[in-house]
């Protein structure tokens, strides 16, 4: 099947230099990449634009580590004296250089994740103190904020906030405080990890209306409330308190973007545009649909329904679960297969239009939404967008984005975190249980 689905959380064989257990700047100390960069962007490829097809040939794990390992060159670079890392304001989005924009939670959250998923600890690998200096900011950030405040940062209007949501920073350092937990990497504050991961948290259900959606939404607010929805089963699984009305809340909002039965989508509250709903759909109901798939697969086992017996109402039933549990189970099971197969359509793919930041995290949900739900869809595509992703590098080892999140520094992140993804496997297998 064609897949063009971006995986990360994606969320299975471990590539090449993960081996080795770090990214390092001895690792092919003379070696430069030889694959030429074609004309445009990460985000030109995410939505479809240009075509990934046949660009697995490109990826293999010598291509790989070099891009990798020039994309942390770059970001190494990119850090602020503070620690942090910052996409800039939504004002000044013609400013790219990296050291003349401001620091802001949400940018260094990604930054710090694609550090940690490369292999990068608190005590090896040649980037470990832009690790630890990350880290730092972070948790200063999120601990120097007041309870009455609804954010945890006072930077206001990036370009992350304006175009995703003002609650974005709490989200995003969720998901990196959850990764770093899961990992128990050696030299963690762990006590003070659990106690910043707990604000967030707190912070993100209050953000959470009556609807399950989040307050303060940006252009494509439903993307903030999708990726709130996953921060908050990241934080669960690594035994965050996390109230469960409140889950249920945010995974029905995003479920009850998409109908299942006739493939209508509601998309006033993603700019209009059909991927960035679907893409949350998809992550709401991967969880529950999973658990449908393994509770029919046990009762087959058991003999208590036929080994080709479909997920259904009545087949849950019969596999234990209640009515009431197997009418849930069933909605997740359908919105999550119907919602996936219409995020690959290349009409919904081709989202706003132009290549933004907003359809590279549409992608990120999906991909992680499979991985969740140990779908095996998404290899095909992960070889091919690997290797496009490879060819679009510049030469400098940075990405670039062309409009809304044009920042290099998330672009380059959010690349070297797809390169990288299947560092992250367990983890997000680990969310769907």
């Amino acid at each position: 099947m064609k897949t063009k689905l971006l995986l990360l959380l994606v969320p299975v064989a471990l590539l090449g230099f993960v081996v080795s257990g770090f990214i390092s700047t001895d690792d092919y100390p003379e070696t430069k990449r030889t694959l030429q960069p074609e004309k445009g962007c990460v985000f030109m490829t995410t939505m479809g634009e240009q075509s990934s097809d046949g660009f697995s040939v490109f990826k293999n794990n010598e291509n790989v580590q070099l891009s990798v390992r020039d994309g942390l060159s770059w970001l190494s670079k990119a850090q602020l004296p503070n620690g942090g890392y910052g996409a800039g304001s939504h004002a000044a989005q013609h400013v790219r250089d990296p050291q003349a924009v401001q620091a802001d939670p949400a940018t260094t959250a990604m930054v710090a994740q694609s550090l940690v998923r490369s292999g990068i600890t608190l005590k090896t690998g040649a980037y470990a103190n832009n690790l630890k200096k990350a880290i730092n900011y972070l948790l200063e950030t999120v601990e120097n904020s007041s309870k009455n405040d609804p954010y945890i940062t006072t930077i206001r209007n990036t370009q992350i906030q304006s175009k995703l949501g003002q609650n974005i920073d709490a989200v995003l350092t969720a998901q990196f405080l959850s990764s770093l937990l899961d990992r128990n990497l050696k030299g963690i504050d762990t006590k003070r990890v659990n106690s910043a991961l707990d604000i967030c948290v707190a912070k993100i259900q209050a953000g959470t209306d009556v609807n399950g959606k989040q307050k303060g939404a940006g252009w494509a607010g439903v993307l903030q409330s999708g990726l709130a929805n996953s921060a908050l089963e990241a934080a669960q699984s690594v035994g965050a308190a996390v109230d469960e009305t409140v889950l249920e809340r945010a995974r029905n909002y995003q479920k009850e973007n998409y109908d299942d039965k006739n493939g209508n989508v509601k998309t006033e509250d993603g700019a209009g545009v059909m991927l960035y709903a679907v893409s949350g759909s998809v992550r709401a109901s991967a969880k529950d649909a999973r658990k449908a798939e393994e509770k029919l697969s046990k009762a087959k086992q058991h003999g208590k329904v036929p080994q080709n017996a479909p997920v259904t109402v009545d087949n849950l039933i019969k596999s234990g679960y209640s009515e009431a549990e197997a009418i849930n189970y069933n909605t997740s099971y359908n919105v999550y297969q119907a919602a996936k197969n219409t995020a690959q359509r290349d009409d919904v793919l081709n989202g706003f239009g132009n290549n933004g930041g907003e359809e590279f995290l549409s992608f990120l949900q999906t991909g992680e939404s499979m991985v969740v739900n140990k779908d095996d869809d998404w290899k095909e595509w992960y070889d091919n967008m690997s290797g496009r992703i490879l060819k679009i590098q510049n030469k400098d080892g940075s990405w670039n984005g062309h409009h809304c999140i044009t920042s290099p520094v998330f672009c380059t992140a959010t690349s070297v975190l797809l390169l990288t993804v299947e560092n992250d496997i367990q983890f997000l297998n680990n969310m769907g249980k």
